[in-house]
């Protein structure tokens, strides 16, 4: 809800905002996933590539076949467009019969071309997104079987990922659960047992389910996560660690802007749906110091950066964390009455039309260079492009807008 403190110049300017993205969402994004994503046959193909050259014989990932079914399922629920509910059940129909491991439980990482098993390790990170998006259609629709499988991808994860000693979630095993050497979730990540993005997704998705499905036990995860983000997760400067070892000890200098900008909506959105006001009260207490360093990385442009290790920063303006940015600033203005809040969303949805959309051929680029120039060597749509954040971004404004 929009504080009552809000003036008439800024609520114009929060419509004008939302007007905006939901011409970007209809007329831009979704479209283009819908026109060029999908094969003959009804399947999705791998991978365009930043110079728009279709793949059709890249493997296709779980990780974008879940986002996939999150995005057109938030669609479907908010506008109400028939063909974003056949994209969101051939994304379900897809996970479910595709992706979905029937003898050990949980699901693969990738598939090849043709849709046969490729990787077939268990990531967690990729089977909550499957149950983020399961949710979201059974939020959306009513529908059984997505609540069911959602529900086992649910128990797979704490039969075999929790840690009852200390507490929190390992992050890979192999197809049937056993301990794996590379737990990496990419190549540019550290190979520890548990990492920041993998809680911070996990937290997404049994939010997301505990909206259709108020089971005790997922009550009680949903409260340990908080707990883990308070506890190990957020350093007292309002940065997230990333990297852990099983005591959730963490030898890593790193400040990843765009995780941290988001955590601090995706916290917010997890107390606010669990309902209790004491979680809700400690989070909020928390979460002005996550925006705060967040914005270290925001530059005079309108542009988050990517990150800081160490001393040495990576300058490029990912896509994701510019959609990012913009969510988290308006739900600063939204709930906290933060002026700056509402400003800076405006300023970054600014950078984001000038440098960030692809008015030519569609959809937005992966980043934007320190340099200014478009980064085409990374992916237009694929394993890790898709129309989640910057859908999601769309979704959220308008939803928050009531437009």
């Amino acid at each position: 809800m929009i504080t009552t403190e809000a003036t008439a110049v800024e609520l114009l300017a929060a419509k004008g905002l939302a007007a905006e993205m939901k011409k970007e969402l209809t007329d831009n994004i979704l479209p283009y996933w819908i026109g060029k994503m999908c094969s003959p046959d009804g399947r999705f193909y791998g991978r365009i590539s930043g110079n728009e050259v279709l793949d059709p014989t890249a493997p296709v990932g779980g990780i974008m076949t879940a986002r996939i079914l999150w995005t057109f399922s938030s669609a479907y629920r908010i506008l109400g467009n028939p063909e974003y509910l056949e994209m969101a059940l051939k994304a379900k129909n897809i996970l479910i019969n595709h992706f979905y491991d029937s003898q050990f439980g949980g699901t693969y990482w990738s598939l090849n071309a043709d849709y046969t098993p490729l990787d077939t390790k268990k990531q967690i990170y990729a089977i909550a997104f499957a149950i983020y998006g399961l949710a979201e259609l059974n939020r959306a629709t009513g529908d059984g079987e997505a609540l069911e499988y959602a529900i086992r991808l649910f128990h797979s994860i704490e039969e075999h990922s929790y840690d009852h000693q200390k507490d929190g979630y390992f992050e890979a095993f192999t197809r049937d659960w056993e301990p794996i050497e590379d737990m990496r979730l990419s190549e540019k990540d550290a190979n520890e047992s548990k990492t920041m993005n993998t809680h911070l997704h996990v937290i997404e998705a049994y939010t997301c389910l505990f909206r259709v499905w108020k089971d005790p036990l997922l009550e009680k995860r949903l409260r340990g996560l908080i707990d883990i983000f308070d506890k190990y997760i957020l350093a007292e400067d309002g940065h997230l660690k990333l990297f852990f070892d099983d005591d959730w000890n963490c030898g890593y200098d790193i400040f990843s802007y765009g995780h941290d900008i988001e955590a601090s909506w995706l916290l917010h959105e997890a107390a606010l749906v669990l309902g209790d006001k004491d979680v809700l009260a400690k989070v909020e207490s928390r979460l002005p110091s996550v925006v705060a360093a967040a914005t270290e990385g925001f530059t005079p442009e309108g542009g988050m950066i990517y990150e800081k290790v160490a001393e040495e920063i990576d300058g490029d303006r990912h896509w994701w964390v510019q959609a990012e940015a913009a969510v988290g600033y308006f739900n600063l203005w939204e709930h906290f009455g933060a002026q700056d809040g509402l400003e800076n969303a405006l300023h970054c949805w600014e950078y984001i039309k000038k440098e960030i959309i692809d008015t030519e051929n569609g959809e937005w680029f992966w980043s934007i260079r320190p340099d200014g120039t478009i980064n085409r060597d990374e992916d237009k749509a694929g394993f890790w492009k898709c129309p989640y954040h910057n859908g999601r971004m769309c979704l959220e404004i308008i939803e928050r807008t009531a437009l």
